[in-house]
């Protein structure tokens, strides 16, 4: 009778160990779930903050473009019809009325410039390359990589608002 005491003993704390453990980890394995769930949620939220972000900078971007276009629009206007001519005495004189606002020049090198010194520098060791007369070829090859990298340094300066089209 005392064996079988002993097995049954034996046999209950072996299933309650056993028990224990699978609970254990169904809890680990909920655990780590819900931490997926909560790293998710937080990258959800930083991914729809940075749209935001963007569409409030696209917001204020377009109220600057509409500003800036505004500004333009009333310096034109104000050039037009500010000038005046008045004549005194025997000689004639002009006279600027209205006051003209200084438009904040950009500072450092245009593109058309850059691109005048990079596409002369590029043409020029490529026409060394490629012409047998490696003086003729630098000379050829810089002339055309200059010109052609001003006409798209000039293009970029329009694009950028620092240089304004021709009308």
């Amino acid at each position: 009778m005392k064996k079988i005491l002993i097995v049954i003993a034996l046999s209950t704390s072996v299933l309650f160990a056993c028990n224990n453990k699978a609970k254990e980890e169904a809890a680990l394995k909920q655990q780590e779930a819900e931490k997926q769930l909560a790293i998710k949620a937080v990258k959800d939220s930083l991914r729809l903050d940075s749209f935001k972000k963007a569409e409030v900078a696209k917001v204020e971007q377009e109220k600057e473009a509409k500003h800036q276009a505004e500004l333009v629009a009333a310096r034109r206007a104000g050039a037009n019809s500010s000038r005046s001519y008045a004549s005194s005495g025997g000689g004639s004189s002009s006279a600027y009325g209205g006051t003209t606002q200084p438009t904040a020049k950009k500072k450092g090198w245009s593109d058309a410039a850059k691109g005048t010194v990079i596409g002369g520098v590029g043409g020029a060791v490529a026409g060394a390359l490629i012409d047998k007369k490696k003086g003729r070829g630098a000379v050829i090859g810089g002339l055309v990589g200059a010109g052609g990298g001003y006409l798209i340094g000039r293009g970029e300066d329009r694009k950028s608002g620092r240089v304004q089209p021709k009308n």
